[in-house]
């Protein structure tokens, strides 16, 4: 495979839309860095490994040895992103933006070299910017071409409210690709139209128009939805080395191949083929590609040492077992006179419900410290340390602590 094909297999690896390939080969035949950029607006400052998704391609990128700009929308923040949204999105204070920009800056370069990212704000050139200005910027687009936009399509029909200043953020977006001369723009596939107009806006700029790269929103660990903080189905990069690997660990087998092809680096897309092979032919055991998903991602946010800790405590608890003392330590307060097993599965996060405990207690499937647990009348007051477990794969290392 020549050294072009090889990139654009890189390059292509989990993306669901390239825009338009022809002329990101054309691009890449001229043999210069390419000034790739992804913007992020600052207004939930803790990342998650669906937000890394657009992060490991800019890591691709970088590798690859093409200029990479990590955009932060600290003037679109104060906007507030209507993308996705059925009302319109409060916007953040300005001492929002800026806490929640450096919580960005510190979490990114677990994936990205800092040393070869080159870190913008767009207020550089939106706040020298005049009303005329802006007024001019506007006049370059149309309400009609915004409507088409889904989410605003919908909300004009449902005659929800829109603001004016709404309309303003793709044009505001789209310009960011002007002033940054960009000949890439990443973003999630909720985002096409944004980058679109940036496109646009370069041509009618005198600019060559940018190539746009969209990359599939990742499913959480229910495997339905889009990972997300408010649904619970994430895992955040800075979530403990031992959370990371548990979580990885509970995902469904489909979805497995799925985090493989937009989260790891270490196993290329030749080799994932090979792996799913395997699977099908049942040499591959489900539990020891997740493994080996779950000790790449807590490695790379945690670090090799971690990672081994990690893992060293899942088998433990999963076993029955090795050096419980590994996992991580939860404090829940409970009254004097103690609670039932079944309250307390609940407080540990194991049970939905003190009903969902008591049914997996008469399913045999509770233990504590890899033994089978059967006294729903027991109870456990300030002082008990443990492992709670409901099956294999659901466990909390507890200390109770007086109310």
């Amino acid at each position: 495979m020549s050294q072009l094909n090889e990139a654009l297999t890189t390059i292509g690896r989990g993306a669901d839309e390239i825009l338009k390939l022809d002329e990101l080969e054309a691009r890449l035949k001229l043999g210069r860095p390419l000034r790739i950029k992804a913007g992020f607006d600052p207004t939930a400052p803790d990342l998650h490994l669906g937000h890394t998704v657009l992060l490991n391609k800019m890591r691709q990128f970088q590798d690859l040895g093409h200029h990479i700009i990590f955009l932060i929308g600290d003037f679109t923040g104060m906007i507030g992103d209507p993308t996705g949204k059925n009302v319109t999105r409060k916007p953040l204070t300005r001492e929002d933006v800026l806490a929640n920009a450096q919580t960005y800056s510190d979490q990114v370069f677990k994936v990205l070299d800092k040393d070869r990212t080159e870190v913008r704000f767009n207020s550089e050139w939106f706040g020298k910017m005049s009303a005329a200005d802006m007024i001019k910027l506007a006049g370059q687009h149309t309400v009609a071409r915004m409507l088409e936009r889904d989410d605003f399509a919908k909300r004009y029909a449902a005659q929800q409210s829109i603001a004016i200043h709404e309309f303003l953020y793709p044009l505001v977006q789209g310009y960011d690709s002007v002033a940054l001369r960009c000949d890439v723009e990443l973003g999630g596939t909720d985002q096409k139209f944004n980058l679109l107009m940036g496109r646009g806006l370069q041509e009618h700029f005198g600019q060559p128009p940018q190539i746009v790269l969209t990359m599939p929103l990742l499913e959480g660990l229910d495997g339905v939805n889009k990972m997300s903080k408010s649904l619970g189905n994430y895992i955040g990069i800075n979530e403990p080395a031992i959370d990371i690997v548990t979580k990885t660990m509970k995902i469904g087998d489909e979805l497995m191949w799925r985090w493989f092809e937009l989260l790891s680096f270490d196993v290329s897309l030749d080799e994932l083929a090979h792996m799913k092979s395997d699977f099908a032919a049942g040499s591959l055991h489900p539990r020891d590609a997740k493994l080996r998903l779950a000790r790449e991602l807590a490695a790379r946010f945690h670090g090799a040492a971690a990672a081994e800790t990690a893992i060293a405590g899942w088998q433990a608890a999963v076993s029955g077992e090795g050096d419980l003392s590994l996992l991580p330590q939860m404090e829940i307060a409970v009254p004097a006179e103690g609670l039932r097993i079944a309250a307390l599965l609940k407080a540990a996060g194991l049970a939905s419900s003190n009903g969902e405990a008591n049914r997996k207690l008469a399913e045999k499937a509770v233990r504590i410290d890899g033994a089978m647990f059967e006294d729903s009348q027991r109870l456990f007051a300030p002082g008990f340390e443990g492992v709670l477990q409901i099956g294999k794969r659901n466990f909390q290392r507890v200390r109770l602590i007086a109310a």
